[in-house]
């Protein structure tokens, strides 16, 4: 081999070297730039003239808002999403949002460990920084987690089994019914897929004109949907412990931690007091639930509350609800699903510390506990973080729609709040809104599907030691 050939090699070996170390020692900025780089790559799919039912190239405001939301997998459009896109553009949205809701970097390293049989230390640094923002800087990260680092492997196993499983039975069981509503065996087995991906990734677009309203008393097909949606919005980790659980019951306290508990038990209770309040408030809109008799009702409220979480699916005119309505569906998006999960919001986890923490100060003890378990501070500080760099997004960008579309604030808030939930409920703001408006939704969109504290740790610089302390002083807070 000659020296300028292994001078070459040498040179690209250098490349991947420096590329892996940055990837591990920041897998924060890494998956910014990453996430940063499939929307510009789908936004230019999506702008081809190849990808537009019309064979005319589509409008940048409107491609890169349809990119974002596809790899943020929100299901926001500001098209027809069944009437403009081609059968080529279809299948770029159908792959992106199997990308964005497994993860960029989680599909990565899924697939070096499906091909190498062998996940490195690196390998595992970045998957374990897509799954857990504790681990958004450089430095030691305490193992007390839902998934250990030495876990990652198996972890990763389990997202490429649930995928794969999950929507596949989800769409093995939709094709019958789809059949039973006139579709052709054509038509059905399309759209069991393109619904079972969509639910499962929670991104919630439709490849029906109409959407879910003609399935709006098919409670079978509502209700697979819905199990689809919690199963992608309750997150990996708790899919991986439970699987664990199955398969040896025995070790059913050691496997199943804080965060699975937590999560779990503060999903259900927020899906419970979700449908019981839109019942509550809506059961004499004649708009929405009035028109239902008091079972169908109840399954309806049911279906929002797990919609309203992340889904995105809808059976009827949201903007329709009471503004009560609205503004509980804003707290259920803002909130959102579990952590490393297709959902987005600022987590459930993120909710029940701070609640943890509000209750240990109401009993004056000086440490958050659950389930026998002590939560250290670092976590709540976590938790504190996203919880005001979430609200600060909403508060700035619905401020600047507001000023450029003059639209309700109700409205502005609800599909504001959604971008940034990834839910994609929508009130119609995003139909011809104008395209300042749409650049700032599509950033909302994008900042809430990396998450806050992904954003903040890919934006300050890396954790630092320091060897001197001011001194304290305490100000008056409340």
């Amino acid at each position: 081999m000659s020296v300028t050939a292994l001078t070459a090699r040498g040179g690209r070996r250098g490349i991947r070297e420096s590329f892996s170390d940055f990837a591990a020692a920041s897998p924060s900025r890494f998956a910014l730039l990453v996430f940063a780089a499939l929307v510009l790559v789908w936004t230019g799919l999506l702008a081809l003239p190849a990808s537009s039912a019309a064979g005319t190239a589509t409008g940048f405001a409107d491609a890169l808002f349809t990119a974002v939301s596809v790899v943020c997998v929100t299901g926001l459009s500001t098209v027809d999403m069944t009437t403009h896109w081609s059968g080529f553009g279809e299948v770029v949205i159908y792959v992106g949002v199997q990308i964005g809701g497994i993860g960029v970097l989680t599909l990565a390293s899924t697939l070096g460990l499906i091909i190498s049989r062998h996940l490195g230390l690196r390998a595992r640094l970045i998957a374990a920084g897509d799954t857990n923002p504790l681990r958004a800087h450089r430095g030691p990260v305490a193992e007390g987690q839902a998934v250990r680092l030495g876990d990652v492997a198996g972890l990763l196993r389990a997202i490429a089994i649930s995928v794969v499983v999950i929507e596949a039975a989800c769409a093995a069981i939709l094709f019958p019914l789809l059949l039973r509503h006139g579709f052709s065996v054509g038509e059905a087995a399309r759209d069991a897929v393109y619904y079972s991906a969509m639910a499962f990734t929670n991104t919630g677009f439709s490849p029906n004109n109409n959407g879910l309203f003609p399935f709006a008393h098919d409670y079978a097909f509502l209700t697979t949907i819905a199990v689809t949606v919690m199963l992608g919005a309750i997150g990996f980790p708790v899919i991986y412990a439970l699987a664990r659980v199955i398969r040896r019951p025995a070790q059913r306290r050691r496997i199943v931690s804080l965060h699975v508990k937590l999560t779990v038990v503060t999903y259900l209770l927020l899906f419970v007091i979700g449908g019981g309040a839109y019942w509550l408030l809506e059961h004499g809109n004649a708009q929405t639930f009035g028109r239902l008799g008091a079972g169908d009702g109840v399954f309806q409220s049911f279906f929002l509350s797990a919609m309203a979480r992340s889904g995105g699916f809808s059976t009827f005119d949201v903007s329709q609800l009471h503004n009560s309505s609205l503004l509980v569906t804003d707290m259920l998006m803002f909130i959102g699903g579990g952590s490393a999960s297709t959902g987005g919001g600022i987590k459930v986890t993120t909710l029940a510390v701070l609640f943890l923490a509000a209750v240990a100060e109401a009993k004056g003890v000086q440490s958050m506990e659950a389930f026998r378990r002590r939560i250290p501070g670092d976590v709540l500080r976590v938790a504190v973080s996203v919880v005001l760099w979430g609200a600060t997004i909403v508060a700035l960008a619905s401020v600047s729609v507001l000023a450029i579309t003059r639209d309700s604030l109700d409205h502005v808030l609800f599909d504001v709040i959604s971008a940034f939930a990834t839910c994609g409920l929508s009130t119609g703001l995003t139909m011809g809104a104008p395209d300042p408006a749409v650049y700032i939704l599509a950033a909302t969109m994008f900042f809430g599907r990396i998450g806050t504290i992904t954003l903040a740790a890919a934006l300050a610089q890396s954790q630092q030691r320091r060897l001197f302390a001011f001194p304290e002083e305490r100000p008056i807070v409340g």
